[in-house]
């Protein structure tokens, strides 16, 4: 029989000051001084909380629920991340393997597979799968309990221990605007042990969406959007609807707005609510969501609560290196919100919030700053030399601003880019960026960010097509990963360019490689793309149809200054994710895993789930 730790359902109820939801409550975070013209403050009280997100939550709501439910202006954008590959590490056992894709080497990101070289770790479904590199066969798998429609698995990879992150998404009235779904849903964390059989040893439950995690050292920090529990009326029977979902949130209790969390480790089962004096507020917010950051150690041999930090907030984009880990809301939730109402402006904004991260411990809050316009994705975040650069598309143009990362104010700007069109990519290296946009052409833009107060264009590439990620290749080489298009701006399939970017002034495509009527997952998730600098080798999964066939597979190149030329083809349908260990090229599908010779492409196995 489950044990229930300090649940204070009933604190909340009488809402009393300061009112600690959580079985271990903390101190609350103190706002550090920000120039950059936003901060977060701390509620002092429930009852102040309370008060705040009702007032928020009814200036926002419309007769279809929260923003979102009525419709947001259409962004096409990429999902996941990859700033730069980390390098091939060596291990005794399997000789040199391939990491994930990630943004910075010193976050690692949640993916469907991980690797340490010596044995592979996949999720699909609802299904943990080990495989031993070295043999070539299956030594474990797990039914992991997830069940429903969501999104995940995926899973972070620290020694013997794995964190697979899930969420099960529920009806709710806030549609997260880049991916279409609810935000209103219910997350796992689930550690897994992987020494011996693999076996569930703590199970993490609460409320919210997963929007990214990362891992630094052997901390996770994953953080979660939640909606609040309120249900509204059928819009079609009220003859004023929005008034109608006004009294429904009137009507409900703070404790909507908290999320709740259990875990349960063997048979013991632990519950609280997010902490009141915890949860910190921008100046402005919608009232329809929370953005919380959990910290799991997983060198322990349980999870904890999480211990949360949570932000009345609308962020739904996440950026982290070893240090510092920022989460962006785009504001443009107001749309929704303004829809048959002057009264209240729509902001092309940004707000960025900066948390510092440090071992085990929660985040710190550390500054705040807000930028025109809305991100591509977390690509469009760079920090770098005490500076975070950050690119944006506003309504008729693009920029980049350089922001001060103490207190995020700006200390420099350059915009213009891209007039009447968008920003499809982001590249920031070192202090070099690449900005390409996109509407009919594809200008690719190199930006001179050695002076922070003084960023500078000083090269302009215009090709047809774009590039949806920019992968770096070497010194003074970039390569694009996104399709072809004619001068209509009309596409025709996947196109992989070599771009020579040594002369800033002058970038200019050496070679480029196209699959007509190809689509490949890596322009919108570049976890998919797999570089092997070693052998100058770019696997990424392809799908193309000609003559009414479809073709599936992992097509690998050779990338040089010489050319883009195809090795070959691994044809396996479904295949998602690409990666090397010692000599072997593993492709990922949900249906099993292939083996095959680097050099060669030639199947050494399968290794049927």
């Amino acid at each position: 029989m489950s044990r229930r730790h300090v649940f204070c359902a009933t604190a909340l109820a009488v809402a009393l000051p300061l009112a600690g939801c959580t079985s271990s409550p903390s101190p609350a975070p103190t706002p550090a001084p920000s120039s950059g013209g936003l901060k977060l403050v701390s509620y002092d009280s429930c009852e102040q909380l309370e008060k705040d997100v009702k007032q928020a939550a009814k200036a926002s709501v419309g007769p279809y629920g929260f923003p979102g439910a009525g419709g947001v202006p259409e962004v096409a954008v990429e999902r996941g991340g990859a700033r730069t590959m980390a390098d091939a590490a060596a291990v005794p056992a399997a000789g040199k393997f391939s990491g994930t894709n990630n943004h910075e080497a010193d976050a690692d990101e949640p993916d469907l597979v991980k690797t340490d070289g010596r044995r592979i770790v996949t999720v699909s479904g609802s299904t943990l799968r080990v495989v031993d590199a070295a043999l070539r066969k299956q030594t474990g798998s797990l039914d992991l309990g997830i069940r429903g429609y969501g999104t995940g698995p995926t899973l972070l990879l620290s020694g013997d221990a794995a964190l697979v992150l899930s969420t099960e998404v529920g009806d709710g009235g806030v549609i997260d605007r880049k991916i279409g779904v609810p935000v209103a849903g219910r997350s796992e964390a689930l550690l897994v042990s992987l020494s011996g059989a693999p076996r569930i040893v703590s199970r993490w439950q609460g409320d919210g969406r997963l929007i990214d995690a990362r891992l630094t050292g052997g901390t996770a920090r994953v953080v979660l959007r939640s909606a609040p529990r309120i249900t509204f009326p059928d819009s079609g029977r009220k003859s004023d609807p929005t008034g109608a979902n006004r009294k429904a949130i009137e009507q409900a209790d703070v404790s909507a707005w908290l999320p709740a969390w259990s875990v349960t480790t063997g048979s013991e089962t632990s519950q609280g609510t997010a902490d009141c004096s915890r949860v910190t507020r921008p100046p402005s917010f919608s009232g329809g969501s929370l953005v919380s950051i959990l910290t799991f150690d997983l060198s322990q041999p349980t999870l904890g609560s999480g211990d949360a930090v949570t932000v009345a907030a609308d962020s739904d984009t996440v950026y982290a290196t070893g240090s510092s880990m920022y989460v962006a809301s785009d504001e443009r939730w107001q749309v929704t919100a303004g829809v048959g109402r002057a009264d209240l402006p729509v902001r092309e904004q940004t707000d960025i919030h900066r948390f510092t991260i440090d071992g085990t411990k929660p985040p710190a809050y550390a500054a705040s700053g807000s930028v025109p316009g809305y991100l591509v994705n977390q690509y469009a975040l760079s920090e770098s030399d005490g500076h975070l650069r950050v690119a944006t598309t506003s309504s008729g143009a693009s920029a980049v601003r350089v922001l001060a990362v103490r207190n995020l104010a700006q200390v420099g700007v350059v915009d213009g880019l891209g007039k009447g069109e968008r920003i499809y990519s982001v590249r920031f290296l070192g202090p070099v960026g690449y900005v390409v946009t996109f509407r009919q052409t594809d200008p690719l833009y190199t930006i001179d960010l050695s002076d922070p107060a003084k960023p500078r264009v000083t090269g302009e590439l215009k090709i047809t097509g774009y590039s949806a990620h920019l992968q770096p290749a070497g010194e003074g080489r970039l390569i694009g990963v996104g399709q072809e298009a004619d001068t209509s701006g009309r596409v025709s399939g996947t196109q992989v360019s070599l771009f020579d970017v040594r002369d800033p002034g002058a970038p200019r495509r050496l070679t480029q490689h196209q699959v007509p009527g190809g689509q490949s997952e890596a322009e919108w998730d570049p976890h998919a793309l797999l570089w092997w600098p070693a052998t100058q080798l770019l696997v990424l999964p392809v799908s193309s149809v000609s003559g009414g066939r479809v073709t599936e597979g992992a097509l690998a190149l050779r990338v040089t200054d010489q050319g883009v030329t195809q090795v070959g083809m691994v044809s396996r349908p479904g295949v998602r994710r690409s990666l090397v260990v010692g000599d072997v090229l593993w492709t990922v599908t949900d249906a099993g895993l292939q083996a095959s010779s680097l050099a060669t492409l030639d199947e050494q196995a399968w290794i049927a789930f």
